[in-house]
Order: C-alpha cells, then sequence, then structure tokens
C-alpha cells in the first residue's frame, strides 16, 4: 500500500496543489487546514509523513512540530516544514522544533518528491535499525464467555495510562468486540490488512488500519459483522502483522478469544507471553489443564494464569494456591465480579481503567499490567 502523507497549511489553493502532486506520485493523502486539526489527524491517520507549513492562524508550525514531538504516539512520524519563511533564524527555529527537513516556497515539484523520498527512505532505515521491537502478549480464555476481551482491553489500556505503547490486536473476523467496546467506529481494519498479500502486511499498512481511542490506546479492530467471518487468511498473515506491530508498539495485546484453535497455535511462534483466564471451578480449571497441556509443547515462553470471578466467591469455589497447584503455573493476577462497573464502562465506550479508575477492578488491571510487563 502506498504510503500516507499528511498536508498541513491554512491556505487552500497550497493544499490543493501538494495534493494533487502527492497523488501523481501514488501517495495517499490527508489534509489539514490548522494547527489543532493537524494534531488530531496525526494521531487518528498515523501518517507516514507530513508537510507542515509555518504561517497559520491559530498555531504556527514551530508550536505543532513540537507538540508532535511531544507526544510518543506521534514522536517518530517524519516532518518536512515548507514555508514561504526563507530566512536562516526560521530554518535553525524549524529544525529545533523538531522537523526531519526545511523546504521554501516555491519549489519544484521534483525537489519536493525528491526530499520526501529521501526522508521516508531515511525514517524506514532508522526504524528498523534502532527502534526496540515490542514485546507480544496473547490472552486467551480457557473457556468462552469468560471475559477474554474485557482482560485484552483493560490490559491495553493499563499499559497505556502507564506511558507505554500499547497496540489491541483483535483477530476475531466477524466476531470482533474489543474496538466496539471501546466505543469505536472504524472496524475494518483486521479485514482491510488480511486482505492484503502478506508480503505488504507492514508496519506501513498497519498504521494506516489503527484507529486509537480517545485515551490514545490504539487499536487493529474486527468488526462484528458476521459476513467477515467468511473471510479466509493464512496464519502467516496473522504472524506478518504480530511482527509489523512489535515494530510500531509495545505491548502487542492480542485478543485470541477462547479455546486452542489451529490459529493460536500457528502464532505462538509470534507471542511472547500468554496469559490464559481461568475461573477457580473444577470444569475449567480441568480445561485450563488441557489446554496448558497442549500448548506447552509448542510454547516454551512465559505464561500467566489469571483467575475471573464472573460471581461473587462462593462455597466449592478453588482457591489461588490449589489453582496454582493443578496448573502447575503461578497466578499473575486475580479480577474480581464488578458487573454494573463494567456495563458502565461499555456505555461510555471506556476501559473499565478510565471508566472508575479507583475502583478495585481498575487497581486490579492496572497491578496486572505492572506483573506482565511489556
Amino acid at each position: 500500500m502506498s504510503e500516507k502523507i499528511l498536508v498541513v497549511d491554512d491556505d487552500v489553493e497550497s493544499l490543493k496543489l501538494i495534493s494533487l502532486m502527492l497523488k501523481r506520485q501514488g501517495y495517499d493523502v490527508a489534509i489539514a487546514n490548522s494547527g489543532v486539526q493537524a494534531l488530531s489527524k496525526a494521531l487518528a491517520e498515523m501518517p507516514n509523513l507530513i508537510i507542515l507549513d509555518i504561517m497559520m492562524m491559530d498555531m504556527d508550525g514551530y508550536e505543532v512540530c513540537r507538540r508532535l514531538r511531544a507526544n510518543p504516539e506521534t514522536r517518530p512520524i517524519p516532518i518536512i516544514m515548507f514555508t514561504a519563511k526563507t530566512l536562516i533564524d526560521d530554518k535553525v527555529a524549524g529544525f529545533e522544533a523538531g522537523a526531519d527537513d526545511y523546504l521554501t516556497k516555491p519549489t519544484h515539484p521534483a525537489e519536493l518528491a525528491s526530499r520526501i523520498k529521501a526522508v521516508l527512505a531515511r525514517n524506514q532505515t532508522s526504524s528498523q535499525s534502532v527502534r526496540p521491537q515490542g514485546v507480544a502478549v496473547g490472552v486467551l480464555g480457557a473457556k468462552g464467555g469468560i471475559g477474554t476481551t474485557t482482560v485484552a482491553v483493560n490490559l491495553a489500556a493499563a499499559h497505556q495510562q502507564n506511558k507505554g505503547r500499547p497496540i489491541l490486536v483483535d483477530f476475531r473476523l466477524g466476531a470482533g468486540h474489543a474496538g466496539l467496546s471501546l466505543g469505536l467506529t472504524k472496524l475494518d481494519g483486521m479485514a482491510n490488512v488480511l486482505s492484503k498479500p502478506v508480503n505488504e502486511i507492514k508496519a506501513p499498512l498497519l498504521m494506516q488500519n489503527l484507529v486509537a481511542h480517545g485515551s490514545g490506546l490504539r487499536v487493529l479492530a474486527a468488526s462484528p459483522d458476521p459476513r467477515e467471518a467468511q473471510m479466509r487468511f493464512t496464519p502467516d498473515a496473522a504472524n506478518a502483522i504480530i511482527r509489523g506491530l512489535k515494530a510500531i508498539g509495545n505491548p502487542i495485546v492480542v485478543d485470541l478469544g477462547a479455546g486452542y484453535s489451529e490459529l493460536t497455535a500457528r502464532m505462538l511462534p509470534s507471542l511472547d507471553k500468554l496469559v490464559i483466564l481461568v475461573e477457580p471451578v473444577a470444569m475449567v480449571i480441568a480445561a485450563a489443564e488441557h489446554l496448558i497441556e497442549a500448548i506447552k509443547s509448542d510454547f516454551n515462553k512465559p505464561i500467566h494464569i489469571v483467575v475471573i470471578h464472573r460471581t461473587p466467591l462462593a462455597r466449592g469455589m478453588i482457591t489461588w494456591t490449589d489453582v496454582e497447584a493443578r496448573l502447575g503455573q503461578s497466578v499473575a493476577g486475580m479480577i474480581s465480579a464488578a458487573p454494573e462497573i463494567a456495563y458502565q464502562a461499555i456505555e461510555a465506550g471506556n476501559p473499565i481503567v478510565l471508566q472508575q479508575p479507583g475502583a478495585v477492578i481498575a487497581n486490579q488491571f492496572m497491578k496486572l499490567a505492572q506483573t506482565i510487563p511489556g
């Protein structure tokens, strides 16, 4: 897929001319006609490059550039300042604000195209050689209905609150609820990515299909539209997604749903940690024993057990220590029953850790993120 370039200029004619030239060069183009709109679109679109004017009414380009560099999400995006300000002091101010290149108007389209190619190539090389790879954490339920999506959403959101760069991933085409629970409307990101050949599934394509929640949490969402469930994709494509996302985020929290599917088995090499959710009842613990036995033959990386209480504690429930003894794994955390809080969070389109940060369950999720770091 073509790289996406965000063009920022409050002059309508300049926007039109630059956009037309870029489209002829094969780029996807997004536009913003103010500094405030530029900041919003940069976060929402996550472009591969920003072409930024300096002289704008609401906020000048220097301030826009400084704010983009101050935000961990937009900091890596390369910026070319393209402006009529020609003094050497203006150019120095641009580089001090964080610009990668500075070009003065008017300029020949060929020179602008050349500068864009050079900055994109330089940024790609730098990203591949310097940026550390993220950690992929799979969240898997020992049975259905245990709250896998709720845990994945709040684990990712807790890492976001802890100043991480998490990305939440939902592979469940036709049954995706992670994006829906966050009130997101763009739910076709996963389907868009999986419709491409495996050799095109790389960071630029993935960045274009991420959608940002109001908290800043980025999501590669799947739709609940049952027609998407008919879409066929290979484990190679799924692994390419995880590898690509590791280059742009940390941790990558993957909602795997429940049970040990063929897809989950084939994705294990790309995962660095696995979180298995259990209820403290005999039937679920027995299922978890078989699940862990099957997984451990293919996965020699950390496995974390999280005990989920879907109802208040009752007689007959298995204790924390008995769960560890039965499963041969230490328990990383426990999540209490809080159906009313969970309902309120979904209605508001927020993770629980943001909806009621002082609640016991929110603190449990925050502690879980510390126990399972990126």
